[in-house]
Parts: structure tokens; C-alpha cells; sequence
């Protein structure tokens, strides 16, 4: 559901904000781009400290490529009128790695749950709708150990199959933590291997 193929992944690369309003109630909604559940917690609490004076912080957060890592709250509005909202927008467009915080400032006026849930829907949808959707390839995290000596060899693989540097550190001997795009993953292997005194191991 959130991959065009076992390949490739959904997300967006930029934020973006967006504010609908109704009936005096506003709702500022903010999408990021997000890696990690401890960015999500650490964007929750910037929310809620540049807007104190906000009724509700609503979320929802969708992360890794199985679909199984996903939160959403409605912190204090009534079940499911909020966060379920914005979850479905995200996933409505297949996004991952990505978080929609929904802020509102209450107006005085009631909305009831169908308006709530339009209020958040259509906020989180005019968020997304401004940040464009980017897809990118699955990557596979490995350890590389090598010689010094080998490492410009070693770097021109990675060069070559476009994979991600996640941590390097090169001394005498030298450690690279590396994310090989899924579909080029046996090539990679294969070259890395004919390589002398090279140790490659998966991340757990």
C-alpha cells in the first residue's frame, strides 16, 4: 500500500502549512517529513510550545516501508474526529516517514463530530497539497569494515549504485554505515565481496 513496488517508498521532502477555518475555530496544520517515532515527539512538543494558547494538538504520523507504524491522537477532542482524519489523508496519498500536527484555537462555537472531522480532514489535505510528494527507493542499512587503503574503492561502489551514506568514520581502519537501494542489493554485495579484507554485515 505504501510502495509502488517493493522497490520504492512515497514521502514528501519539505514542509508545509495550511490553515482552514470554521465557524471561528482555526486549525493551522503543519506536515513534515519525518525518520524517526523520538522526531515526531520532538515536533509535538515544539507545537505545543509555539502555540500555548491552542485547544487541541492533533496528530497523526505514518513511518517505515510495512505500513505497521503509525500513531494518531485526538488529544481531548471527541474519538476518532481528528487524528483518524489526518492519518487518512496521509494515507490516502501513500505517504510514509511523514507527521501532520493539526492545531486548533477553539472559536466558541461547537462543530460536532462531522464537522471536526472535516475540519481536520481538510486541513491536513490543503497541508499536503502544497508540498510535493517524492518517491524514493527502499534502502537496506549495512556495516561496511575496511582498510584505509581500500577505501577508494570502496567509495566508488557506493558512488556508482547511488547508496546513502548514514555514518562513516575513517581512520587506519575504517567503518561506513551504508543504505543500498533494495533493487541493486545483490550487485552491491557481490562487488563489495571482491573487494580484499572487507567485512559486510546487514543492520539488524
Amino acid at each position: 500500500m505504501y510502495m509502488s513496488s517493493e522497490q520504492y517508498y512515497y514521502t514528501i521532502e519539505k514542509t508545509a502549512f495550511a490553515e482552514f477555518k470554521d465557524r471561528g475555530s482555526r486549525f493551522l496544520a503543519f506536515a513534515y517529513p519525518v525518520q524517526s517515532i523520538e522526531e515526531c515527539k520532538q515536533l509535538l512538543q515544539q507545537s505545543k510550545k509555539e502555540h500555548p494558547k491552542a485547544a487541541h494538538h492533533c496528530i497523526a504520523w505514518r513511518l517505515g516501508f510495512d505500513g505497521n507504524s503509525f500513531r494518531q491522537t485526538d488529544d481531548g477532542e471527541p474519538a476518532g474526529s481528528a487524528g483518524k482524519p489526518i492519518l487518512g489523508q496521509i494515507d490516502s496519498k501513500k505517504l510514509t516517514n511523514t507527521m501532520v500536527i493539526v492545531v486548533r484555537y477553539f472559536g466558541g462555537t461547537l462543530l460536532g463530530v462531522p464537522g471536526l472531522i472535516n475540519a481536520y480532514r481538510s486541513a491536513t489535505a490543503m497541508a499536503l497539497q502544497l508540498t510535493p510528494v517524492v518517491q524514493k527507493p527502499i534502502e537496506l542499512v549495512y556495516h561496511l569494515q575496511f582498510d584505509y587503503t581500500q577505501s577508494n574503492e570502496v567509495m566508488q561502489i557506493v558512488k556508482q549504485y547511488n547508496c546513502s551514506i548514514l555514518q562513516q568514520e575513517m581512520q587506519l581502519f575504517c567503518l561506513l554505515v551504508i543504505g543500498i537501494p533494495s533493487a541493486r542489493k545483490e550487485e552491491v554485495i557481490y562487488k563489495l565481496e571482491q573487494l580484499y579484507t572487507i567485512s559486510i554485515k546487514a543492520a539488524s
